[in-house]
């Protein structure tokens, strides 16, 4: 799952020409302090060696309340850091029943969530873009 969103987001960065470096951690939990580290480190952020970040990952539900807990944690977390830090977030974490859903979501030839949260990533960027433009008038 995580190839074909990785590989949805990059067509789509590469379509538009935009420099992208892949990063891993273990799991859609970790991404939020894996985020906060990139901006601590100067990684990550308006002076950073990158502008934005696109989170990709999945959440199938299982049998325990472990899925409520990483799908909520997970996306309070990058919405709390997108919003503290000003930093583009293309939340691409699919939250999903089944695989059968997890892959209809995924697959670039059908719904390609990953394509999405980087398209979103990108309209972000040039909307930082624009107002940091204004501000300079």
């Amino acid at each position: 799952m995580a190839e074909e969103l990785a590989k949805g987001a990059i067509e789509e960065l590469e379509t538009y020409g935009v420099e992208y470096e892949r990063i891993f951690v273990p799991g859609a939990l970790e991404i939020p302090l894996a985020l906060s580290l990139a901006l601590a480190n100067g990684f990550v952020g308006r002076a950073g060696r990158h502008r934005a970040c696109i989170a990709l990952g999945c959440v199938i539900r299982g049998e325990t309340s472990h899925y409520d807990v990483v799908a909520k944690e997970s996306s309070a977390g990058l919405h709390q850091i997108a919003v503290e830090h000003a930093v583009p977030i293309g939340n691409g974490i699919m939250t999903c029943e089944n695989r059968d859903q997890a892959w209809e979501r995924a697959a670039v030839d059908r719904r390609n969530k990953g394509g999405s949260a980087a398209a979103a990533c990108i309209s972000l960027m040039e909307l930082e873009q624009h107002f940091s433009s204004a501000s300079r008038r």
